[in-house]
């Protein structure tokens, strides 16, 4: 998801306890096999399968798992029924909501993710409400253990087509258009530079920072929709300290 740290929320995730790290597996699973299907096997060609697997490389998926799934995209022994949907709405303190979705039964989904945007002090919106304030991007996270000479980074990034890095205290964000991902991922690959995190995501124009019972209640959503085995990605604009 994208929230006041990419870098917080990958390390969120990487601690997160089996039932929770479960779900990220099979959701993972999921995207990849509906990437295969949509566009074959071959993630040369196909970027959403390409990106699914770096997904799955960043959460430590295990092998099996991901051939398991590639297996089942080429057999079209499941999933054939899912549908994606995207669902926008507001979160506490009028915070900015997207999910990507992907269901078998819109109306399930519909009402537990109404009912969950209604417990946490938010509540669904129409097609558009929230949209224009994100824009797809192309970012990647370069821990500063694995990589420490920024100057040397951000020349290798920016002549691959980076729009922009910035540094935060443990890692480098670097943030591009989503047709510059494969050249960046590229060049950072020639150069041994391993990334914690390498994805095509939502990245809000704007942050709405939050404290307090606003800032707790917006954690609680973000958590109670990312477990919900319907909702494959939370995007979001609030910003909130670490601490």
């Amino acid at each position: 998801m994208s929230g006041h740290s990419k870098w917080a929320n990958i390390k969120r995730k990487k601690g997160a306890n089996d039932a929770i790290r479960g779900k990220i597996t099979t959701k993972i699973g999921r995207e990849i096999t509906i990437a295969v299907r949509m566009g074959g096997a071959d993630p040369t060609g196909n970027m959403r399968l390409k990106l699914a697997l770096s997904k799955a490389k960043s959460n430590n998926i295990p092998k099996d798992n991901i051939k398991r799934a590639i297996e089942k995209g080429l057999g079209n022994s499941e999933g054939g029924n899912y549908e994606e949907l995207m669902y926008e709405g507001y979160g506490p303190a009028g915070t900015a909501v997207m999910l990507d979705i992907l269901t078998d039964n819109r109306n399930r989904t519909a009402a537990d993710v109404r009912h969950l945007f209604s417990k946490y002090g938010g509540n669904l919106g129409q097609d558009g409400c929230v949209a224009w304030m994100f824009k797809k991007k192309a970012v990647f996270i370069v821990e500063k253990e694995v990589f420490d000479d920024e100057d040397a980074l951000m020349e290798i990034v920016l002549e691959a087509g980076a729009e922009d890095m910035k540094a935060e205290d443990e890692v480098f964000e670097i943030t591009a258009e989503p047709e510059a991902f494969d050249a960046i991922e590229q060049a950072l690959g020639e150069k041994g530079i391993e990334t914690a995190s390498a994805e095509v995501t939502m990245v809000p124009d704007t942050t709405v920072h939050l404290e307090g019972k606003d800032a707790d209640k917006m954690q609680q959503l973000v958590d109670a929709l990312e477990e919900n085995d319907d909702v494959q990605n939370v995007y979001s604009n609030y910003d909130i300290d670490e601490e």
